[in-house]
């Protein structure tokens, strides 16, 4: 079962639940560039780093790679010199000392396509296996594009009607229009287009995938919605009155407890994250295969769910119980792709390590969830981090903080 919770005021608030634990959790403060098209201004080209740094109206100049991988619908992307006006979008956020990453790629999603206006890439998601509907999705793709721009079909198309997905189409290509009759006369650096919450966003992204119940203290959400799925409408923020917010900020513990006594060490460094498994508690009258087999198991549903929670991006290393066979590692890795299939931002899991070890990626989107309500610890220099006082609420049985 899958909920949505969304508190909707001065700071908007919207978690999702699946099963009654809480898998993603976004603030509206923490949301405004994600996605975001921007006129810009270019500030400098760096050629060594075939690069150009772009004042987007940030602290920090974004920065735009020269040359990206997909050629423009015009064959090649224009050049660029300082001073030119570029319309870009932010692919990742801000990040520490880091600006954010653009590409002049833009691409705007609903919820079954993600139309790609200056490309003329014509791709289906991989997830959906099955040959002959790729084939008729690939070919349905090519005739609604024509050759003049380019479409992603996303998981959720498989299952969609051919006209629900041309209608979509045609509602980002209007909406593609007014962005550039907006940007032709708007003054630089400015926001052309940003997403409207992070309500609608999640909504937008998870209703294809299915959404059982949606609950929200707004009335002007709940008469948007109501009609689409069963809502509640509460007066009160119901993000705190079912305590989301304590859960939330135990997704900044270093660890994690899972049922069987085993636990997870979690560690965001600035190139990766590692996660490592441990017994700990867990025992039995021998920890042989099926116990550790068992023990691993449980660890990847809780490792998928905290990855989403946490929305770590980049790299991520996974230090699994040491296991007897490859048909065991196999048996593991098809878990966490299964356990992963309903996370909404991109996942490769790349396989095992010489070391053992399983290496995965994740797209890059907001801030990590640490990194929105915590700050580095000043006194060990950024090695730890500590809670933000007017955001933190929970805490181990024992009273200490999380770092």
């Amino acid at each position: 079962m899958r909920e949505l919770v969304a508190h909707i005021g001065a700071v908007s608030e919207t978690a999702i639940v699946e099963d009654g634990h809480l898998v993603e959790f976004v603030r509206d403060d923490h949301l405004v560039m994600e996605d975001a098209i921007i006129l810009g201004i270019v500030e400098r080209i760096v050629p060594a780093l075939q690069a150009a740094f772009v004042d987007i109206g940030a602290e920090k100049n974004g920065f735009l790679p020269l040359e990206e991988r997909k050629a423009s619908a015009t064959g090649t992307w224009p050049t660029l010199q300082t001073g030119d006006r570029v319309l870009v979008q932010v692919k990742r956020e801000p990040s520490g000392d880091k600006g954010a990453f653009l590409s002049r790629d833009i691409s705007l999603a609903s919820s079954h396509v993600i139309v790609m206006p200056m490309s003329l890439f014509v791709g289906v998601s991989s997830r959906i296996t099955y040959a002959p509907r790729r084939e008729e999705l690939h070919a349905l793709g090519e005739k609604i594009t024509a050759g003049a721009f380019g479409i992603v079909m996303r998981t959720s198309a498989e299952t969609a009607e051919d006209r629900v997905i041309r209608n979509e189409v045609r509602k980002l290509m209007t909406a593609w229009d007014e962005i550039i009759k907006v940007a032709a006369t708007e003054h630089a650096p400015s926001v052309i287009y940003q997403k409207s919450g992070s309500a609608e966003m999640l909504l937008t992204d998870y209703l294809p995938r299915g959404i059982d119940t949606v609950t929200t203290d707004s009335e002007a959400f709940y008469d948007r919605v109501r009609r689409k799925m069963e809502t509640y409408l509460v007066e009160e923020n119901p993000i705190e009155t079912r305590g989301l917010d304590k859960e939330r900020d135990r997704g900044m513990d270093r660890i994690v407890w899972l049922k069987s006594g085993a636990n997870l060490v979690i560690d965001e460094c600035e190139a990766l994250t590692v996660i490592d498994v441990n017994t700990s508690k867990s025992t039995g009258t021998e920890m042989d295969r099926q116990i550790l087999m068992r023990t691993n198991m449980e660890a990847c549903h809780e490792i998928a769910r905290q990855i989403r929670l946490r929305n770590l991006g980049g790299i991520i290393l996974i230090d699994m119980i040491d296991m007897a066979s490859d048909d065991d590692r196999e048996r593991i890795l098809e878990c966490l792709e299964m356990d992963l299939r309903d996370d909404r931002v991109k996942t490769v899991i790349h396989g095992f390590t010489s070391l053992g070890l399983i290496e995965m990626t994740r797209r890059r989107t907001r801030p990590s969830l640490r990194r929105t309500f915590a700050h580095p610890c000043p006194t060990c220099r950024g090695a730890g981090f500590l809670p933000n006082r007017e955001e933190f609420r929970g805490g181990d049985n024992s009273g200490n903080e999380p770092t």
